[in-house]
């Protein structure tokens, strides 16, 4: 269902795209055409600067054996290769993955999740991690960026050189508001995708652990770390932390469609669920 949700999104994300071109007169392919080259470049290099910009630091198997043996451990499970193991520095608990490919992976873990969380709860983590890269995740939102990219630029071109129907009634006025509205509504598609892919990366990870309640009291510790202490993360990189690394800085009175994460409630529930057999 996740899956579905996903494709589905990313077909609205598209249709959005071809819509707003029609509207102001453009086409739509060439702002695809720009946005894809701009975004390719991201994500080609997406791995080291979510590395560089969250300060993670590579680490040896001798300075964090624990989370070696574990990652590779699940690795070998899943047929996927050992990916890099970095370290950030902070008492926030959080993690993330990223890499293009299970070939360009890299895993980052704070020093806080370390020093709360058990190895049992530990192991949930990192499998939800790495359910990330196997599922592609990296790409998925690459793709979900570029789209969201070509509707700013249609939009940016249509207001600056005089695009737009000219059998439409609102003229000027209607690009203005389609200035304003259409990025916004690209951006919450996107930000719901990117709620998906963490429903998707919590099924996947229990599933390669075999223990949904791992990942359950893991992310009931981490949330309240989030809310509580704070990390300097580039809110560009954040949606792929397994929680939201800002969440303290913005507060919990911010509207959930404008969060990049699902509510931690939720995803508990579910994972409750799947231990019991009803999902």
């Amino acid at each position: 269902m996740n899956q579905v949700k996903t494709a589905g999104l990313l077909a609205i994300l598209t249709v959005f795209v071809v819509l707003v071109a029609t509207w102001l007169g453009l086409s739509p392919w060439a702002a695809l055409g720009f946005a894809a080259i701009f975004n390719a470049a991201m994500y080609f290099f997406s791995d080291k600067m979510a590395l560089a910009s969250s300060r993670a630091r590579p680490v040896t198997e001798a300075e964090l054996p624990r989370v070696y043996a574990t990652v590779r451990r699940l690795a070998l499970q899943t047929g996927m290769p050992m990916p890099s193991i970095h370290v950030i520095d902070s008492p926030q608990p959080n993690a993330f993955a990223t890499g293009r490919s299970p070939k360009k992976a890299a895993v980052a873990v704070t020093t806080g999740i370390l020093d709360i969380l058990t190895s049992e709860e530990l192991e949930g983590v990192l499998g939800h991690e790495l359910a990330h890269v196997r599922n592609r995740d990296i790409l998925i939102s690459s793709i979900a960026a570029m789209l969201g990219a070509a509707i700013a630029v249609l939009v940016r071109f249509g207001f600056w050189f005089g695009g737009g129907r000219r059998d439409n009634p609102l003229g000027a006025i209607g690009t203005i508001i389609a200035l304003i509205v259409a990025p916004l509504a690209a951006m919450l598609i996107r930000f719901a995708i990117s709620r998906t892919r963490e429903f998707q990366a919590d099924r996947s990870g229990a599933e390669i652990t075999g223990q949904p309640l791992q990942l359950a009291r893991a992310l009931e510790k981490i949330s309240i770390g989030t809310e509580r202490i704070p990390m300097k993360v580039n809110e560009s990189t954040s949606q792929l932390f397994i929680d939201n690394p800002l969440k303290s800085v913005r507060g919990r009175g911010v509207s959930r469609m404008f969060s990049t994460h699902p509510p931690t409630e939720e995803r508990i529930k579910r994972l409750t669920d799947m231990a019991m057999g009803i999902s």
